[in-house]
């Protein structure tokens, strides 16, 4: 069997643009399907998969660890998102391909089932409060939904800094979430990379009263000492990863003491080969794997194999509600019950796109919301839930 083709197909989704490639091979009508949706740089990440092509052409699908290796050493530049971006995607893609070859789904050939549902946590469920009583409104009713956590974050267009007045109505809108969840599910804070050391310690401490699952990426993410002498200050837990690539980067977090959950991100940080890597780390450290999941549904099905088969898999993150389109584009079945998302046991990773229906949402850009007060404007009004 030979590689013939990448194709990249860029399809938006309001908030992002998602990334899917497709790996062709000599063998009719088998292909594997990968995402490598890097917010904000989609035609970069194209050029990245199409330059990987070049040396990919004619090799054997199934040899995934090899292709791997060299694709990661022959870059010479090694690392950062775009290259990383690439190859998870086509490692993805390359996974797809073997389990339909052989028939069964990805979990099956990298350590069999030890769950067949995955607790959720929920992403986006917010949209479009801007107010702390909003805020309270839309948690009132995801916890209704049977979610198992609640993420978001509170801080507006905070960037290093958090002055008095806003930093009252963060804390504010922290606790009218926390009264909302009413003890029945967890809560968990984002940062975004937003603070400085002092700002971030500062709020942290203010947090604790809420039993917090984890105060995510509360630093700004350039300095890993910086974080690890953060954890050291705080009492509350700290997530961390989603801008970490490769098990190298995260072994140097793990050795740092650095977080308490790890999320690497299936689309970024490797693809299914790495993040196997990565999780054996985190068990020898007893830390559980959380991974950054609010992409599209290629990714979503990608990271459910690893939630089958990965014994310190903790959380799923998820969408609450996407684009309508979502299940336009590609055959997606999420269900969800109890809080919990079914993995599927369908042969490779479970999911295909319609290359069709993603020309009916071409491209356009978008610009990252964080600083600029409208992080929660992530959806159309006509979005649809997937509870």
């Amino acid at each position: 069997m030979k590689i013939t083709e990448i194709k990249t197909f860029i399809c938006n989704a309001y908030r992002t643009n998602w990334v899917f490639v497709k790996v062709l091979t000599d063998q009719p009508g088998l292909y594997g399907v990968g995402e490598a949706t890097l917010e904000y740089k989609e035609q970069t990440i194209v050029q990245a998969c199409m330059e990987l092509e070049r040396d990919l052409k004619g090799k054997d699908p199934r040899n995934i660890e090899a292709i791997w290796h060299d694709s990661y050493r022959d870059a010479y530049w090694r690392g950062g998102p775009v290259l990383m971006s690439a190859i998870s995607a086509i490692d993805i893609a390359l996974w797809d391909i073997l389990g339909k070859d052989l028939g069964v789904p990805v979990w099956r050939l990298i350590g069999g089932e030890v769950r067949d549902r995955v607790p959720c946590y929920a992403n986006g469920w917010f949209v479009p409060a801007k107010t702390p009583e909003e805020f309270g409104e839309k948690a009132a009713e995801a916890v209704k939904n049977g979610f198992r956590a609640l993420k978001w974050d509170p801080f507006g267009s905070a960037w290093r800094y958090l002055d008095p007045p806003h930093f009252k109505e963060a804390i504010r809108c922290v606790e009218k979430v926390y009264e909302a969840a009413q003890g029945k599910t967890e809560i968990l804070i984002e940062g975004h990379g937003r603070f400085d050391l002092p700002t971030a310690t500062r709020i942290a401490h203010a947090l604790e009263p809420f039993n917090i699952l984890w105060f995510e990426e509360p630093i700004v993410p350039d300095t890993m000492e910086a974080l690890a002498d953060f954890r050291s200050r705080v009492r509350v837990p700290i997530a961390f990863g989603e801008r970490l690539y490769g098990a190298n980067s995260f072994r140097t977090l793990l050795e740092s003491r650095a977080a308490d959950y790890i999320q690497p991100d299936v689309s970024h940080a490797g693809g299914i080969t790495e993040l196997k890597k990565i999780a054996a780390l985190a068990w020898t450290h007893q830390i559980p794997m959380c991974p950054h999941n609010p992409s599209g549904p290629v990714a979503n099905a990608a990271t459910l194999q690893l939630a089958a088969s990965t014994p310190n898999f903790m959380f799923l993150e998820t969408m609450a509600s996407d684009v309508p389109w979502r299940n336009e584009i590609c055959d997606e079945n999420v269900i969800i019950e109890d809080g919990s998302m079914l993995i599927p046991d369908r042969p490779g990773i479970g999911v295909d796109i319609n290359e069709e229906e993603i020309k009916k949402h071409p491209y356009i850009p978008t610009g990252l919301r964080h600083y600029k007060g409208t992080l929660t404007e992530i959806q159309p009004k006509e979005s649809k839930k997937y509870y």
